[in-house]
């Protein structure tokens, strides 16, 4: 078994314990997906994004009323988001291809 992605936090290492994708077929929307750490707190609807310089992906976010949008949860350094971003990817490239291998 792969051992999981960790993330450096303050207090101990928290280690993302699942990660689902849902793939999308839309313009720019590739996948939304749903990490758990440490299997027992959940992030859902983490998107991932096709960019003009490939994948990337953005946290869960609301639109305010000003009509911007502003993140609900999201990682405050760069180890943590970068852990995140790419077990997302590792778990979108994986989906891909076993849609493509059932196909």
């Amino acid at each position: 078994m792969k051992k999981p992605n960790l993330l450096k936090g303050r207090y101990k290492d928290l280690k993302i314990t699942d990660v689902r994708i849902r793939l999308k077929d839309e313009s720019k929307l590739k996948g939304v997906a749903s990490i758990t750490i440490d299997e027992c707190f959940v992030i859902h609807d983490i998107k991932v994004i096709e960019g003009k310089d490939g994948l990337f992906i953005s946290m869960p976010s609301k639109k305010t009323a000003n009509g911007e949008h502003k993140d609900i949860a999201h990682p405050i350094n760069t180890e943590t988001r970068e852990a995140i971003k790419n077990a997302v990817l590792e778990a979108y490239n994986k989906a891909l291809e076993e849609k493509s291998s059932e196909e």
